[in-house]
């Protein structure tokens, strides 16, 4: 907050990834604890080193050390009959000194099996998810088609393609957006601008449908590229074709590319490889060093492993602390909270805090099913997913209140750009709610109370968080009827995975006209998008709603609602109150 609400003196003074790691990481004090513990067991010091990002205290002992420093027993065990596969682990419980535990959240190898056995031939698969069945290992499965709260949807191949403003309630294209959002910036300050998109293969963009697009929508850029970043053997595949492979990047890379124009060069975050894939965490660690080892480090239950541990994906060292943050990231992936652990993305979400600090805004879509999660499941009274569920089950990372969710809108049939959007109900429903994971940050509270306390929700106890949680989206932007490129032939889609994309790169040209006049990065904006004066610049949406789990969800309402968040972005509006901003 104290860099991010624009009534703190130092807004936009954005922290360094040193003093980021230097925050965040154990104190010397408990450093200094663990290392003086196991010196005075009779270690030589050499053989007790400090890890990369000071987490980990890492000590060469043998089994009998290990079992007189722990109070414990050791085994080999076996994974069924395989003798050449076996894991060094202790028997119920260790124990630690009454003045070291409180400084140690993690001793391995000790009870931990974060061990798999080894897999048959890599294949590509579709996720399926049974009723009542939570796939809470498939954090590094969010590249497969159709996985996920925000994968687009399609309606199938247009055999007409227009390009009019007047057609804009039928198929969208780039020049609708702009007329949409009041959307015209030439960049200007390009060589200190940076705007990222995420994919997670499979999920791969097909050049000369990029090309394709171009053509039809942005001539001047046939021929232009993303810039990849390959995060741990990420790379656009072409062994997988067709809209549940090239739909998604396709989508987020086109129109990125296409809004920002040929001045400003869009970087694409590959991540993961065709093998063990990747989870939101393999990314963090690319973009922040300190996170590989934050609490602990990665959940290899949860989380991609590299270098590849059973060989025939990438062998290469893991991507950590690798790429630079660029200061717009958009991601059109997620999953819904019950997927995950509590612990899992709270530590998470403690890292887009992180990256908020280093002046990053972080994008995420807030889901395609309304109030229900992935393939409109929603919750039991016991806490499963099931399609007989009638509690609200929202999404993640879009209700970490450190991320910035986006909705969906529509133009409405027979309407017009300059009329009034609503709430998407062609296809998808915008996804929105309240967090059973995080409490309401401070920054929405008045926003929150003032939409539940003038238009309540008409639902019983129990059907959504009433705790006063977490709510979301934050702002959204036009999610229904994109024209896209796939495979050669243009498809009409929807999705909140249209939003996200298309907010970065009206958001990325506030960053370029900051960045010309000498100022910083917008980085996490949810402090300020939440003030009376930046919500007044934004496109109020009053119609429509999110349905799911057999109810209407929650009502688009005038000011802030869990269906549009804020609204849709005003440019004009919002470019003049960012620049008067420090």
């Amino acid at each position: 907050m104290d860099v991010s609400h624009p009534d703190s003196p130092n807004y936009g003074k954005h922290w360094t990834p040193a003093h980021v790691a230097a925050t965040f990481r154990p104190s010397d004090d408990a450093v200094a604890a663990v290392r003086g513990w196991l010196v005075e067991s009779g270690l030589a010091p050499e053989r007790v080193r400090l890890g990369t990002g000071a987490a980990w205290v890492q000590a060469d002992v043998s089994v009998a050390q290990a079992e007189a420093l722990l109070g414990t027993e050791y085994f080999l065990y076996q994974f069924g009959d395989d003798e050449d596969f076996t894991h060094v682990a202790c028997h119920e419980k260790y124990h630690l000194p009454a003045g070291v535990a409180p400084h140690v959240e993690l001793v391995t190898p000790t009870l931990h099996f974060d061990v798999k056995p080894k897999r048959s031939a890599p294949k590509v698969e579709k996720i399926e998810r049974r009723s009542g069945a939570s796939s809470n290992a498939s954090a590094k499965a969010v590249g497969q088609p159709g996985f996920g709260t925000s994968f687009p949807k399609t309606s199938g191949v247009l055999n007409t393609i227009w390009s009019e403003l007047e057609d804009c309630d039928e198929q969208i294209v780039p020049d609708c957006l702009r007329a949409l959002y009041t959307f015209d910036y030439i960049p200007i300050a390009t060589d200190k601008n940076s705007i990222a998109i995420v994919e997670y293969t499979p999920q791969a963009y097909v050049a000369s449908d990029l090309d394709l697009f171009f053509s039809n929508f942005s001539p001047s850029q046939v021929g232009e590229r993303p810039n990849l970043v390959s995060i741990d053997g990420g790379y656009s595949q072409t062994d997988y074709g067709g809209f549940d492979f090239n739909g998604e990047a396709n989508l987020d890379i086109q129109y990125a590319m296409a809004l920002v124009g040929n001045e400003q060069s869009v970087t694409l975050y590959q991540t993961g490889d065709m093998v063990e894939g990747a989870s939101f965490n393999n990314l963090l660690d690319a973009l922040d060093a300190s996170y590989c080892t934050f609490e602990g480090g990665d959940d290899p239950d949860y989380d991609a492993t590299y270098p590849d541990p059973y060989g025939g994906g990438y062998e290469g060292p893991e991507d950590c602390g690798t790429v630079t943050p660029a200061y717009i990231m958009s991601t059109s992936y997620g999953y819904t909270e019950v997927d995950l652990t509590p612990a899992y993305e709270q530590r998470q979400c403690a890292e887009y805090a992180k990256l908020g600090l280093m002046g990053m805004t972080v994008l995420y879509s807030s889901g395609d099913y309304g109030v229900a999660g992935n393939y409109d499941l929603c919750l039991t009274p016991d806490g499963y997913e099931s399609y007989d569920g009638t509690i609200f089950d929202p999404s993640f990372p879009s209700t970490c209140p450190y991320v910035t969710a986006v909705g969906a809108t529509q133009v409405n049939p027979g309407s017009s750009v300059y009329e009034p959007e609503s709430a998407c109900e062609t296809v998808i429903y915008s996804g929105g709610g309240f967090s059973n994971v995080f409490p309401m940050p401070d920054y929405q509270r008045a926003a929150v109370e003032n939409y539940l306390t003038a238009y309540p929700p008409p639902y019983p106890a129990g059907t959504y968080n009433t705790s006063g949680s977490r709510a979301y989206p934050d702002l959204s932007a036009n999610g229904a009827n994109y024209v896209i490129a796939v495979q050669g032939e243009f498809y009409l889609v929807y999705g909140t995975s249209c939003a996200s994309p298309v907010t970065a790169a009206i958001l990325s040209a506030v960053n370029d006209a900051r960045l010309a006049i000498g100022k910083g990065p917008i980085g996490f904006i949810n402090p300020v998008i939440y003030t009376p004066l930046f919500m007044g610049a934004f496109n109020d949406i009053t119609n429509g709603s999110n349905p799911g789990c057999g109810t209407n969800g929650f009502s688009a309402e005038p000011g802030w609602d869990p269906v549009t968040g804020v609204g849709t972005p005003n440019f004009a509006r919002l470019l003049g109150l960012w620049l008067g901003l420090p």
